[in-house]
Order: structure tokens, then C-alpha cells, then sequence
């Protein structure tokens, strides 16, 4: 075709639909665009030609400059040609093109059609997070696990920032920290109570600051005395939290001028989780720095319990010692007992202490005064205080129940023998208690009955630990390794009538205490219990019956800790195991004391274990690889 019929044939084609397709705002005189402005705008295109959508993307640098140099070996001839084909192709309307590759492709041959493919493949690749909005871009986001959001933020800058994005990383901290994510089985420790207790003295602090700075703009007259008043509170409070405020979970970040109002800075949901992660996989391989408190009891230790960076211990010596954990020295010890030292609490108002000297004595472990001391028949081996609530069991095999709010007392018998651990739950109103005639009683405060006797232990029960209401476990008796659980957190599975009549059932197992009584909390569905059988147990407390019994120690079980995510135990063969609650599996086993480890303590991101030798061992899964060792057998 020559190049004047070509001008005539391609000219009034492209003056037709060029305007219309690169242009839709120009030459509004055109027919074309006559045309265009009685219909919607966006129905002419398909959503990666349109204007305004989001999908339009740069050239590829690399295919743009393969098709430049193939063109430039052809004559000028034929690049003409080839060039009015694709301004034809690029001026024509959606249903010019259509018909103009329906007649292309139906000429092809196999290679050709292979080529068709390959670059049909290459170019249907559309970053569907850039076309989305932001809003459904998140949504997706938040179905992928960790390693894939990793993955995610390394396509692109617009990827990396809506992977980072604080939506995402709080909807992965909901399904990890503090519980098994049901989907991976991946569960991260949740935040020490140090960091939470800064965390409430800063928003106490910023509430404080913003309602002085409102005072001020609203009465003037008062601003100098409000001024310097904040100073000295601003100065006190660095003071108290210098040391702290490298961890702090939020911050407070200073003002820019007078007129402007105190401002906090938030750590991203990501950096949590982050850290939250390493804690998670140092516990998961070992990974910890161990620090030994020892030379200051005179026999061996029988009770501990750590709590931010207070450590108490306590010894047949009779003596309870106050340890500084940062510094590793005793700061102060309480002396009373005449015999030895075999359970202890703590909390921010007082410590209790059970010995055998048949005496429970109740102090303040600030001062080192004892504030109250209350007697049983016989020998005291475990106490609890949960609330207003003090429990303690004896060899007298009698619990008593003291109210520190109305000072009355009474007990509950019905063990045969002695009373080794007892476990308040304020909510439900009921206790759980281990004896040496070996069984579990479950008792109402209200009444005070047993409920129920849990049967099943060979060896006498040392330990009773009842779990929360959000723990779950793999059942063993099916090939699908469903989970079980308790179904008393979150939204219940199935029709409300169904879901009712589950809950009534639940609550006839409990008896007619919890049965009449629809509103009282019911009691712990799940509880774990260790004995000198050298077993652990799970129970269903509905049901009576124990689901899972943990073997692996060689001898009897005297400690027991747990959480949502892990089991840890103390035996006489002088080992401790951490165990992972959902599967039951013993994942590594930590040796080091000379002789029966005689107590457990746990938290997030820290173990403690005391034995017979004197000593504790505290273990500290925080910190990066580099500054971690490996300890511990894994199973």
C-alpha cells in the first residue's frame, strides 16, 4: 500500500479516535467526544486502560528497549508499516480491538501462539494492592502469617509500607501473643507486667498532664502555679522512670511550644511483635542467659515466686529472703518461722507465707513487719490468696479459708490425708485442692461442699493448677487433630439454641448450685495436676475424666507451673521440663541443679527453678541470638 493510501485509510481513523482514547478531556467539538459525554467515562475502558485507574503502570524498561532494537534491524518500510498497525491498534475503541486480535490470533501458528502466551501471562500480572483501596488492601493482608507479610514487604515500596502497616500487625498480635494462632499453631508470650504497670503510669501521667494544660487555658490566672507544679511532677516521674522508659510499650513525647498540648508517640504494633517473636522462638530452641541466686539459704529451697525484679524464696532454713534479681543480692529477709518454709505468695500489698510450724503468717514484705498470723492443727504446706481470699491446706488435712475484709475464717475437710496445694477462683466462687490420699476435690465457697473428687493419680498429687477459660488443646483421640477447648471465650460455634442447651448441660455437670444459679461464673473448665506418680494430668472438670496424661519424668512431680502457651514441671530427678499446652509435647528439658527440684516459677519471658542444693536458677529467654545461649535437651 502506498503511503498516500495509507494516509487515507489510517489518518481519519486515528484524527477519529485518538482524541477520545489519549485525550478524553480535549477537542470537545469532536463527534467523539460529543458522544462521550452522554455516557460514563470509565465504561469505554477496561480497568487497566482507563484514565484514572490505578493499574496503568510504567513502561518495562527492559521489553520497551528489546522491541526498540528489533525495530530498528527492519527496513523503513516496514517499520512504517508496523508502526501504523499498533496506532491503529492503540487509537481503536474496546470493540475494535477485540475484533482486530480475534482476526490476529486466528492467523497464528504454534510458536506464534506460544509467544501470545507468554506475553499474555507476563502481562495479566496486575498489583491488585496498588488498584484496591486501602482499605480492602489491609483486609487481605491481615489473612497472611508472618513470614509471608516478610515476603510481601520486599515486592514493592507500596507493598513494604501496606505490609508495615499498624492494621496488619495489630490483627497479628490478636492471634499470637498470649495464645495459639489456630491456623499456625504459632503463639508469642505476651508483655511482662513491668511493661504494662509503665504503660498505665504513662497514660496516668499524660491524663494528668492534658487535664493541667486544659485548666490553664480555661483560667490564665492559675498558669504559673499549674507550671510549676508540672514541673516538679514531670521531674518526679523521669526520675522514677529513666531507667524504664527504654522499654516502654508508649511514650510521651515533649511539646513543640507553650500553646501546644502533650502528644504520645505509640510503638508500632510491628516492633511488638517483633520483639514478642524473638521471645517466642529463644523459648522454642532454648535460647536464654541463666542467672544463679545461691550461698544465702542454709538448706534446701521449697517455694519461689519472681515478679518484675523482686525475687522471694523461701527454705527449710524457716527463713524468707527478698532478692534484688538485677543485682543478685538479698535485700531483705523475713524472719518468724521456727520450722521450715514450704509455700509463699506475694502481690503489691502484702506476702504470705506457710511453714511448718502450723502457722500462716502474713507480712509486709516492705518494712519486713508481719502483720497477722493465723494457725492450723498441723503443719502448713500450701497457700494461696487470690482477691479478699486467703486459702491454706495443712497436714492437719483441713483447708481453711480466711476473708481479710470481714477477719473471719473457716474450713473445709473432707481429704484424707494431707492437704498438699490449694487454688482459689474468686470468680466462680470455688477452690480446687490436691491432697497426698490422692485425688483433686473442687469445692464451693458458698456452701462449702465438694462439687466433685477427680480420682486417677497413683502417687500422691502435689501440684493443681486450674487454666484459663481461652485454653485449648489438640484431642488425641481423633485422626484430625481437632482442637479442643473450653468455648467459653469468644463468639460459640452453631445456632444460639444449640449453643444454650451446651451451656445448660455444662452447667447440670457442676450440680444444682451452678444450675439454679445461671448468672454465677462456672468454675474452670480445665485444671492441670502433678504427682509423685511422675505424671501430669489434664482434667475436664465438667466431665470428671482427664483427656491427656504427660509422661516423661523418671520421678515424682513437685513443681508445676503453667500459662496459655506452655507447661513447665520440677521432679525429684532433678530436671525441668517446658511443655507445649496445645499438643502435650515435651519440647526441651533443662538440667543444672545438684539434686530435686523442689518449685517452678513462670512468666512471659522468664523461668525460675529451686532445689534442694539452695540454689535458684532464673532463666531469661529475652534477647537477640547474639546475646543468647542455647540450654536444654530438645525432646
Amino acid at each position: 500500500m502506498s503511503q498516500q493510501l495509507m494516509g487515507q485509510s489510517v489518518t481519519p481513523f486515528l484524527r477519529e479516535h485518538i482524541p477520545g482514547i489519549y485525550a478524553p478531556i480535549g477537542k470537545p467539538d469532536l463527534p467523539s467526544m460529543t458522544a462521550l459525554k452522554t455516557k460514563d467515562p470509565n465504561s469505554k475502558f477496561c480497568y487497566r486502560h482507563r484514565p484514572d485507574s490505578k493499574c496503568r503502570r510504567a513502561a518495562d524498561e527492559t521489553k520497551m528497549g528489546l522491541i526498540q532494537s528489533e525495530l530498528e534491524t527492519l527496513p523503513a518500510g516496514d517499520r512504517a508499516a508496523i508502526t501504523n498497525v499498533w496506532s491503529l491498534f492503540s487509537a481503536a475503541p474496546a470493540k475494535h480491538r477485540e475484533l482486530m486480535l480475534q482476526g490476529i490470533i486466528t492467523q497464528c501458528c504454534f510458536p506464534q501462539l506460544s509467544t501470545v502466551s507468554r506475553e499474555v501471562h507476563e502481562q495479566l500480572k496486575i498489583d491488585f494492592l496498588t488498584a484496591l483501596p486501602t482499605e480492602l488492601s489491609l483486609k487481605i493482608l491481615c489473612y497472611l502469617d508472618c513470614a509471608s507479610l516478610c515476603k510481601a514487604a520486599q515486592v514493592s515500596r507500596r507493598w513494604n509500607q501496606l505490609s508495615g502497616d499498624d492494621v496488619v500487625w495489630h490483627r497479628m498480635c490478636e492471634q499470637h501473643i498470649g495464645r495459639k494462632c489456630e491456623k499456625c499453631q504459632w503463639g508469642l508470650p505476651r508483655l511482662e507486667k513491668k511493661r504494662l504497670k509503665e504503660w498505665k503510669i504513662q497514660r496516668q501521667a499524660d491524663a494528668g498532664t492534658q487535664r493541667a494544660l486544659t485548666v490553664i487555658g480555661h483560667h490564665p490566672s492559675v498558669a504559673g502555679a499549674m507550671a510549676s507544679a508540672m514541673k516538679r511532677t514531670a521531674s518526679s516521674l523521669e526520675d522514677c522512670k529513666s531507667e524504664a522508659a527504654k522499654r516502654q510499650c508508649v511514650s510521651a513525647v515533649g511539646t513543640a511550644d507553650k500553646g501546644s498540648t502533650a502528644t504520645q508517640k505509640f510503638r508500632p504494633w510491628k516492633d511488638l511483635y517483633r520483639e514478642r517473636f524473638q521471645v517466642g522462638s529463644n523459648w522454642r530452641y532454648g535460647r536464654c542467659t541463666i542467672k544463679t541466686f545461691g550461698g544465702q539459704h542454709t538448706n534446701g529451697i521449697t517455694a519461689l515466686q519472681f515478679d518484675d525484679n523482686i525475687l522471694a524464696t523461701g527454705s527449710y532454713d524457716s527463713d524468707i529472703k527478698l532478692w534484688d534479681i538485677e543485682r543478685g543480692e538479698v535485700i531483705r529477709t523475713l524472719r518468724g518461722h521456727t520450722m521450715g518454709i514450704r509455700a509463699l505468695q506475694f502481690d503489691d500489698r502484702m506476702l504470705v507465707s506457710a511453714s511448718l510450724d502450723n502457722k500462716v503468717k502474713i507480712w509486709n514484705w516492705r518494712t519486713g513487719v508481719c502483720i497477722n498470723t493465723l494457725n492450723h492443727q498441723g503443719g502448713v504446706i500450701t497457700v494461696h490468696m487470690d482477691g479478699d481470699l486467703l486459702a491454706s491446706g495443712s497436714m492437719d488435712r483441713s483447708i481453711k479459708i480466711f476473708n481479710f475484709k470481714t477477719q473471719q475464717s473457716y474450713s473445709l475437710r473432707g481429704h484424707t490425708d494431707w492437704v498438699n496445694h490449694v487454688r482459689i477462683d474468686a470468680a466462680s466462687r470455688t477452690l480446687l485442692s490436691a491432697s497426698d490420699d490422692c485425688t483433686v476435690k473442687l469445692w464451693d465457697l458458698d456452701t462449702k461442699v465438694c462439687i466433685k473428687t477427680f480420682e486417677g493419680h497413683v502417687g500422691q498429687v502435689q501440684q493443681v493448677l486450674p487454666l484459663p477459660d481461652d485454653y485449648e488443646f489438640q484431642d488425641e483421640t481423633t485422626n484430625d487433630a481437632a482442637s479442643v477447648s473450653s468455648h467459653r471465650s469468644g463468639t460459640p460455634s452453631g445456632s444460639s439454641s444449640s449453643s444454650q442447651t451446651e451451656i445448660d448441660e455444662e452447667r447440670a455437670a457442676y450440680g444444682p448450685i451452678f444450675q439454679n444459679d445461671p448468672d454465677r461464673p462456672l468454675p474452670p473448665r480445665y485444671m492441670l495436676t502433678g504427682s509423685l506418680d511422675a505424671t501430669m494430668r489434664l482434667w475436664d472438670t465438667a466431665t470428671g475424666k482427664s483427656p491427656r496424661t504427660f509422661f516423661g519424668h523418671v520421678e515424682g512431680i513437685w513443681g508445676l507451673a503453667a500459662d496459655s502457651l506452655r507447661y513447665v514441671t520440677s521432679a525429684n530427678d532433678a530436671t525441668v521440663k517446658v511443655w507445649d499446652a496445645r499438643t502435650g509435647k515435651c519440647e526441651r528439658t533443662f538440667t543444672g541443679h545438684a539434686g530435686p527440684v523442689t518449685c517452678v516459677g513462670l512468666s512471659d519471658s522468664r523461668m525460675a527453678s529451686g532445689g534442694e542444693d539452695g540454689e535458684v536458677r532464673l532463666y531469661s529467654f529475652e534477647g537477640e541470638p547474639s546475646e543468647v545461649e542455647e540450654f536444654g535437651t530438645p525432646a
